[in-house]
């Protein structure tokens, strides 16, 4: 069986000072040890408020929490969202994955 966390679950988590592991542990405890996966909008959402923080310390904290989220759950190439263009060179591919939000 495969669990897919909704991004509220994860930003609860992180709200209440608790690690991406420490999540990933208690929710797959209570869920009978199930494989667990993120969809690419959670993903995004978090790197959202990330972005959108409103001190550089939260901004700093929710960086970190995405970093140890994805350690913890490597991202498959059907789960992966990328833009790579045609003729990508390797500048291009490290750039295609930054994401910056227009609406902060």
């Amino acid at each position: 069986m495969r669990l897919i966390l909704d991004s509220s679950v994860l930003i609860t988590a992180e709200r209440q000072g608790q690690n991406a592991r420490q999540t990933l542990a208690a929710v797959s405890g209570k869920a009978g040890n199930p494989d667990i996966a993120i969809s690419v909008v959670t993903l995004i959402e978090l790197a959202h408020g990330a972005v959108c923080a409103d001190t550089s310390q939260r901004k700093e904290k929710r960086q970190r929490f995405i970093k140890e989220l994805l350690t913890a759950l490597p991202i498959g190439s059907r789960n992966l969202l990328r833009f790579v263009p045609d003729r990508s060179t390797a500048r291009t591919r490290r750039r295609a994955f930054v994401f910056r939000s227009p609406i902060c």
